[in-house]
């Protein structure tokens, strides 16, 4: 007598596979997070899925590196967390994907449905209303109270994370949701419309015949350029207008550096604000004119503004505009066709009056002012540091920088060479950016290298993710200006009081921290940097170099002399 064999069975599904479904259905690939108790169904059908799970040690720096993936791919960037210390320890991380407009979805678990609400049940981790401390940072704050509702709670989250301008958004989930059961179809075919911002054609219009007319026209072009990646077309208006064109410290890499018309990236200049200032009118694309972008609300335009903001809150809330809420690409680009149906093709010198100097000119005058002005300063160090890495770092490297002095710098002074290739932390301020960053850059494109810069106490915040580093062997030179404390703030508060207060720090020997991970350290100087970071570079795997200087930053350029 024969016997049929039974038929195979699949292996149990519980509501975390539907989050990983739902994740995978939209095109994810990679996730980033740190597991916890309560999101221990979502963790465990990771191993279900074809994920890949990259789990850092501490979760706001999976946070950090989430956002750089994002940044990086101009996708979306999953994010696992737990409940109550675990969620919370995101809340500076997405500030600064807020910020950067990085569309990080970071998915935290919560606990049971029956303790929502707090205090009933006295769970661990247990908050009265954790999405509350969410809604004031990221985009959208989204929850799944049954299983059913997952995948389009996911996609919902996904669409938001996504849709103009990109943003971070949180989900969160019950812990008993994650683990009930499902006899539901694996997740397929679910699908979102991230929506696009189109500008009005009245608006395009307007804007182009102020920028055909001007005699002076210029271009400030801010990280909403780079996010939308635009650069193509921002190049072909300013040549179009000949206009200058400077780029803000998030918009770093959206204009060409050595163009003949790039003012290049100096804003903490006051020769720089006198010239945007200068303008007839000035296109301001992809910033808000925040206190950086403006030299410290320093900056007054004499001319008129012309602003395309993809962040209706950023809009005019600055400077007195004609606005237009709209994606920069788009913009621009509707743009570049209105300006050349002006006469001759060309504007800028075709409607306005003839200009007494050339564009070109202007622009070659303003960076020698710049220059004579860092040669009275003494800075000789500082800016042989800089020009050594950019020496050693190949040109289709991406550098991620910390809150750091030698960050500062590279705002103004690094040429990355190329568009979103220099990320930073400049739009929250958080310390701890640069290496965990630089390990998410590292997980999107594993074949490219990638230099982090800290400061020695910005280190100390993620100095854990050098196991990452080691475990996924992410090809990361970490470049460590060991200064012996908050350099930056020691600077502010000398300037300020007379004398610093609690910036001094003991620090641990880096080199021999980092080889204790596993990972290859030196110690350098600044006329071996050059040659120990070319040799990190070209070595397979994480690796450190560690430089013990104290640098300085110029002189606060938004003064008048």
């Amino acid at each position: 007598m024969s016997t049929t064999p039974p038929a195979p069975t699949q292996p149990p599904r519980n509501g975390g596979d539907l989050v990983v479904e739902s994740l995978t259905a939209l095109g994810a690939t990679t996730v980033f997070g740190l597991p916890g108790q309560h999101a221990l169904g979502v963790f465990d059908a990771l191993r279900r899925s074809a994920l890949r799970y990259v789990g850092l040690r501490v979760e706001n720096n999976a946070g950090f590196a989430a956002d750089a993936y994002a940044r990086a791919t101009h996708g979306v960037a999953p994010l696992l967390v737990s409940t109550g210390p675990g969620a919370l320890m995101t809340l500076a991380a997405l500030q600064e994907a807020a910020a950067a407009s990085a569309a990080v979805l970071a998915v935290g678990s919560q606990v049971p449905l029956a303790g929502l609400g707090g205090g009933r049940h006295g769970y661990l981790h247990e908050l009265t209303d954790q999405s509350a401390s969410f809604r004031g940072v990221v985009k959208s704050v989204h929850t799944a109270r049954t299983a059913s509702q997952i995948p389009s709670a996911v996609a919902a989250a996904w669409e938001s994370a996504l849709s103009t301008p990109h943003g971070p958004v949180w989900l969160e989930i019950p812990q008993d949701v994650l683990l009930a059961p499902v006899d539901v179809p694996p997740v397929a075919g679910l699908g979102v419309e991230p929506r696009e911002l189109a500008p009005r054609p009245e608006l395009v219009a307007a804007a182009a015949e102020r920028l055909a007319r001007a005699e002076r026209p210029v271009i400030l072009a801010g990280g909403g350029v780079v996010r939308a990646g635009a650069e193509a077309e921002l190049l072909a208006l300013a040549e179009r207008l000949r206009a200058p064109v400077a780029t803000t410290f998030g918009g770093k890499g959206a204009f060409p550096w050595e163009h003949p018309l790039s003012l290049q990236s100096w804003l903490e200049d006051r020769h720089t604000t006198s010239f945007l200032e200068d303008a007839d009118t000035l296109l301001v694309v992809g910033s808000g004119l925040g206190e950086l972008s403006s030299n410290y609300h320093t900056f007054r335009p004499r001319g008129r503004v012309v602003q395309i903001e993809a962040d209706l809150g950023k809009l005019e809330s600055n400077h007195a505009a004609l606005g237009l809420h709209a994606d920069a690409r788009l913009a621009l680009s509707a743009l570049v066709e209105e300006v050349a149906r002006y006469e001759g093709g060309t504007a800028g010198d075709g409607t306005g009056a003839a200009r007494e100097v050339s564009p070109e000119a202007a622009v070659s005058g303003l960076l020698g002012r710049v220059r004579d002005r860092l040669a009275g300063q003494d800075l000789d160090l500082e800016q042989r540091v800089l020009a050594s890495v950019r020496d050693a770092l190949p040109d289709d490297a991406v550098s991620c920088w910390d809150m750091t002095i030698l960050a500062y710098w590279a705002w103004s002074a690094f040429d990355p060479r190329r568009s979103n290739a220099l990320h930073s932390a400049q739009g929250a301020g958080g310390l701890g950016y640069g290496f965990p960053a630089a390990l998410g850059v590292a997980v999107a494109d594993p074949e490219r290298p990638v230099l982090a810069v800290s400061g020695d106490g910005g280190a100390m915040y993620s100095i854990a993710e050098l196991a990452t580093a080691r475990q996924y062997d992410l090809p990361v030179t970490w470049l460590i200006v060991d200064d012996g404390g908050y350099g930056i703030l020691r600077e502010y508060m000398t300037d300020a009081f007379g004398r610093a207060t609690a910036t001094e720090l003991a620090r641990p020997d880096f080199v021999a921290l980092a080889e204790s991970f596993g990972v290859p350290a030196v110690r350098t100087s600044p006329d071996r940097l050059r040659t120990d970071l070319a040799a990190a570079f070209a070595a397979p795997g994480p690796s450190v170099v560690v430089l013990p200087a104290r640098l300085r930053m110029f002189a606060p350029t938004h003064l008048a002399d």
